[in-house]
């Protein structure tokens, strides 16, 4: 058996049935709202997810994500997400097209670290310090040199061939397995920030393929013809000068994802951004992803689910770019389209990716990053602890990523405080039972209750969040006889009997999974007791109801809020 709540703020409806228009938008953390919509076009029915944030900067942050936490290999969002809880509280999207192996297509910059380089015919979408995105056609060029000249470096490629390459930390563990290579280990090496001199030691040199790259070093491997001259002009012993040139400079920038194309250039929409790009990448109706900044600085994350006539046909390259500027982006930019295109909160999916068995795994993602107190849904959005054994108790959480100075109140309708956490907390997630065993149920007022939880943390940042919940007694108890309804030609019976404990409008349906509704049995003011219908095998035109699994729904609406309780049976046709 399952109670609902049908109104209020449950996470539930982040993912319920397609509607006709917008949902009132959810918020998911404090600032950052979630909205679906449902157009309905000549070409078919479009979905659209939409996730606005504040403007980054202070507890909130706009990061590019490497799946694995490595260039190559794939995982999917809602795993990369997960991964993350212990460092912020996380929604977003996936992030550019990728090989084979993971490796993005474009740039990838972390915290001023240049971890992938971009490619140059497309747009980068960059994050500066005070939290402007910035859209760039960047070109790459490395350098190195030892004892003598300077000469070309590629930067956490797995297939270079007649090339060097520098391998950071952020490519993985390991070199690429490969035979004949010079591999030259630097213990140390700095932090790869573009356009200055990154200057290291050579530790030590082998050929073997698959080294280890040092956590605060880096590998230079020499493949094919270079493997000959990295050998002779950087020795062990020696120091290497590394430099990787950004065009323009990007100065300021510290976070950084490849894309494109561009989307929104001062408020219009861009029909041909002129990026290297296919017509069958950007005309077709997909599955597609996009990144904008409308003008009060804050961050739009759109994706349209493609791909899946009847519910969703996805959009075109230049509809996705109209879509953004009537949001009210004022620049923005596509990212990777088709199966990967997917968005998450906190781990769980809210689109309906068009990969073959859902969700596809992705090399990296765009993620919206809080580190503020974060409070869940209520585990129950309706409690009634009536002794009915549905519902008779709740959960209450608070997450902390970092040691903080909390606050955490349960306020009762009445305005009494009925539970309280304060003081120094570490890092986690304490969780908390209602009414707990020194509350009486029986005692606890019904109405709305709101779970408050305010934080500082250790940088003297403040944070609140709020959630709600209802203690509602007023159903109770139902049951139906028997389990399995067999309808024959004159239809057939099915018991039902609850409990009312407090006067309101009962509404009884018979429905299917999906929530479709077959029949209304009833519907009318009840007073407190007992309650007894019957229904009798028929939808609602008087027609025999088909051998299925069904839902019977109870619903009562008073002062006190709405609330259901649902439990399912079977119907068999029968001669």
């Amino acid at each position: 058996m399952l109670r609902k709540l049908i109104l209020g703020g449950a996470f539930l409806v982040l993912v319920a049935a397609p509607a006709a228009s917008a949902q009132v938008p959810t918020t998911l953390l404090p600032g950052v709202t979630y909205t679906r919509e449902v157009t309905f076009t000549p070409h078919g029915p479009v979905v659209l997810h939409v996730l606005t944030a504040p403007r980054p900067g202070g507890l909130y942050g706009l990061r590019p994500t490497l799946s694995n936490g490595a260039v190559v290999g794939l995982e999917k969002l809602s795993a990369l997400q997960t991964a993350l809880s212990g460092q912020a509280t996380v929604a977003g999207v996936n992030g550019d097209f990728f090989a084979a192996d993971g490796h993005p297509t474009g740039i990838v910059m972390r915290s001023g670290a240049l971890l992938t380089a971009p490619f140059a015919g497309r747009s980068s979408i960059g994050l500066d310090a005070t939290g402007l995105l910035r859209l760039d056609r960047l070109s790459y060029v490395g350098n190195w040199h030892g004892t003598g000249q300077r000469r070309r470096v590629q930067l956490n490629v797995t297939n270079a061939n007649n090339a060097v390459t520098l391998y950071t930390p952020a490519y993985g563990p390991t070199t690429p397995q490969s035979a004949g290579d010079v591999e030259l280990v630097l213990d140390s090496f700095p932090a790869t920030a573009p356009n200055s001199d990154l200057v290291a030691q050579v530790s030590r040199s082998t050929g073997a393929g698959g080294t280890a790259i040092p956590p605060n070093g880096a590998v230079l491997v020499g493949r094919g013809t270079q493997a000959a001259i990295l050998q002779a002009e950087a020795p062990v012993g020696s120091s290497v000068i590394v430099r990787l040139t950004l065009t323009p400079g990007w100065a300021g920038v510290t976070d950084a994802l490849g894309g494109g194309p561009q989307l929104v250039r001062n408020g219009k929409p861009v029909f041909d951004a002129g990026e290297a790009f296919t017509t069958d990448q950007l005309m077709p109706r997909l599955a597609r992803t996009a990144v904008g900044q409308l003008r009060d600085g804050r961050i739009v994350l759109v994706v349209a689910d493609g791909g899946q006539p009847g519910y969703s046909v996805g959009m075109t390259n230049f509809e996705l770019a109209a879509t953004l500027v009537r949001l009210g982006a004022v620049t923005g930019a596509a990212l990777g389209s088709g199966a990967p295109a997917t968005m998450a909160f906190d781990g769980r999916v809210l689109d309906r990716p068009s990969a073959a068995g859902g969700e596809a795994p992705l090399a990296d993602a765009l993620l919206v990053t809080y580190e503020g107190a974060y409070a869940p849904p209520p585990s129950e959005p309706v409690v009634s602890p009536n002794g009915d054994g549905v519902a008779e108790s709740e959960t209450l959480a608070y997450k902390l990523v970092r040691s903080s100075d909390v606050t955490a109140q349960l306020v009762g309708p009445d305005g009494r405080t009925y539970l309280t956490d304060t003081g120094r907390r570490p890092p986690g997630t304490p969780t908390f039972a209602f009414p707990g065993a020194q509350a009486s149920p029986a005692a606890l007022p019904e109405g709305s209750y709101r779970w408050v939880v305010s934080a500082t943390d250790d940088l003297g940042r403040r944070s609140t969040i709020e959630r709600t919940f209802t203690l509602d007694n007023t159903l109770s108890l139902l049951t139906l006889d028997p389990a399995l309804v067999r309808v024959g030609p004159r239809g057939g019976t099915l018991s039902i009997a609850f409990g009312v404990a407090h006067p309101a409008t009962v509404v009884v349906t018979v429905e299917t999974p999906a929530g479709a509704i077959l029949r209304t049995v009833s519907s009318a003011p009840l007073q407190p007791g007992p309650a007894a219908l019957t229904w009798d095998g028929r939808d609602r035109r008087g027609r025999l109801v088909r051998s299925a699994k069904l839902l019977l729904r109870v619903r009562a609406t008073n002062s006190i809020g709405t609330v259901d309780l649902v439990a399912p049976f079977s119907v068999k046709r029968v001669a």
